[in-house]
């Protein structure tokens, strides 16, 4: 063999000795990882799908360029805002009980959006002011490990109840990932995600009419160009008229406290990432970078009527299983993307792919994060014969998934997911319970590597 042959045993940091067809691949399963949750956003929220689509890829783009392009995060579209959107467009109730929304009102929550991707503006300023190492005293391996454990565990009832919409169909699905990315060869061994949505989304579509005629009556209806921004729907649009002040601010202070949760979620994600890829991204391009590029894309995204972006852990479990952790892939796939939202007959394609095959896919790289969170907490030796250690996770643990299971909790306004509470029980209970073992170091300022006393 060649010194040149690739055996897609080992880690892949820089793809482009695969080729390029091989990174178009490559970056065509990102984008396929990241489609699902992604348009499931404004079909939850009244948002645009056309729009959702650009401004994850522009924002993805925009992330890659503040953090140096060293950071393969795709950034999608945020989960954590949902309510917030609802509530600022939620004008009553039908006759059935469920809210009636009113749509025009979308702009006045994105704009309460915009201001709370400032907050990561913020948080970032901090990490840059104090250093990383200071500011990571609060968010040690005892509290992210636990945080990304349940990140993963929180989606897989999703992805639950998605594979019941037609078992069958989500067992390909799985069975096709995991048999290439364990017995695959060359370049099928790390696309098993492409492979398992094509796979499964084929078969269902013979052995299921329904599904056949969904897809037929999609594809059909859609135009093949179209134009991803609607300037009625912006926040500069919302400006040129007449304005509901009352509406403003209730945006504003309903939205921007959930920015707490989501920058929590952010350090999690990366540290996620950090640990996936094997390269210390807390410090090198550092967390004042991502952070930045976070809040910067997700208030780009909410001016112009998109939801929010936040890094994607479904990407993270496409890094995790095909061990390709070029951040190149992901800007093929935020360019792929960007062109997507400008053809709505194809993103009809791919948003009528059935519900178990999402499922069946989602099921493995929602485990996959999980796992990501366990190797955080293994590798960096947390001494779970230390019994604050083993109070903090196990909070952690029950009251994410927990209240993600009973309904946020209620303060005022304000409503906090079980990921929200748990990061906040986690980071104050390590900061005032005594016996802390843990200190943040680094070899130097440049470093890529992790090195963790506990």
């Amino acid at each position: 063999m060649g010194n040149n042959v690739t055996t897609f045993d080992e880690p892949i940091y820089d793809a482009r000795k695969l080729g390029a067809p091989k990174m178009l691949v490559l970056g065509i399963q990102h984008m396929f990882a990241m489609f699902g949750a992604t348009v499931l956003v404004p079909a939850l929220t009244g948002l645009d799908v056309a729009t959702t689509l650009l401004f994850a890829g522009l924002g993805t783009l925009l992330f890659h360029l503040i953090t140096k392009g060293k950071v393969p995060a795709f950034l999608g579209s945020s989960f954590a805002f949902i309510g917030g959107y609802n509530a600022i467009r939620t004008v009553g109730l039908l006759a059935d009980g469920s809210p009636q929304f009113d749509n025009s009102l979308l702009p006045y929550a994105c704009f309460g959006v915009a201001i709370a991707g400032l907050m990561y503006v913020i948080l970032s300023l901090l990490f840059k002011t104090f250093g990383v190492k200071k500011v990571m005293r609060f968010f040690p391996p005892i509290v992210t490990g636990p945080i990304i454990i349940s990140i993963g565990l929180i989606l897989s009832s999703s992805a639950i109840t998605n594979c019941r919409a037609n078992s069958i169909v989500a067992i390909v699905a799985i069975l096709i990932v995991i048999g290439f990315n364990i017995w695959g060869k060359g370049m099928a061994k790390i696309i098993p995600i492409l492979l398992g949505v094509l796979g499964s989304y084929i078969f269902a579509v013979i052995i299921d009419p329904a599904e056949r005629a969904n897809v037929v009556q999609a594809v059909s209806q859609a135009e093949w160009f179209g134009l991803p921004v609607h300037w009625e729907s912006t926040v500069f649009g919302l400006f040129q008229g007449e304005i509901d002040h009352a509406v403003l601010w209730s945006s504003i202070f309903t939205i921007v406290p959930l920015s707490l949760a989501t920058m929590v979620e952010h350090i999690g994600d990366i540290c996620a990432i950090s640990s996936t890829c094997g390269k210390n991204y807390m410090v090198d391009p550092g967390f004042h970078r991502t952070l930045l590029g976070d809040g910067l894309a997700t208030t780009l995204a909410s001016l112009f009527g998109a939801p929010a972006n936040t890094t994607y852990g479904e990407n993270t479990g496409v890094l995790a299983l095909s061990k390709v952790y070029d951040p190149r892939v992901i800007r093929i796939a935020a360019c792929i993307a960007i062109l997507v939202s400008f053809c709505p007959k194809f993103a009809a394609l791919v948003a009528a792919m059935p519900t178990a095959t999402i499922g069946g896919v989602s099921l493995i790289l929602y485990g996959m994060i999980s796992a990501v969170g366990v190797r955080n907490v293994v590798e960096n030796r947390v001494d779970f014969t230390n019994t604050r250690n083993v109070i903090i996770a196990a909070l952690i643990l029950v009251l994410a998934i927990g209240i993600s299971h009973s309904g946020p909790i209620q303060i005022g306004v304000v409503s906090l997911s079980g990921l929200a509470v748990a990061s906040l029980v986690g980071i104050g209970l390590n900061a005032i319970l005594p016996g802390k073992d843990y200190e943040f170091q680094q070899e130097d300022e440049g470093s890529t590597s992790v090195n963790f006393k506990v």
